[in-house]
């Protein structure tokens, strides 16, 4: 989960699996894969660093760099 605020400063848990888009309009808009529209304080920049760390704590995105890694290492070879 990754944590944002709403403009009345509200705290909002998210999965973050859930999220399809984050977009600058120039508000921070987060839309869900259920269509969901999520307007938060947090830049967006904010809101992916979260997104990542919480992909690296879960270990999503240390398999995905792996995986990578690999790819190249077959293509050089």
């Amino acid at each position: 989960m990754i944590s944002v605020s709403r403009f009345n400063r509200t705290t909002l848990y998210l999965n973050a699996t859930l999220i399809e888009m984050v977009e600058a309009t120039p508000d921070t808009m987060i839309t869900l894969i259920t269509g969901k529209k999520l307007l938060v304080r947090e830049s967006v920049e904010e809101v992916l660093t979260q997104i990542e760390g919480y992909y690296r704590r879960v270990g999503l995105l240390a398999v995905q760099i792996k995986q990578k890694a690999e790819a190249e290492d077959e293509d050089v070879s």
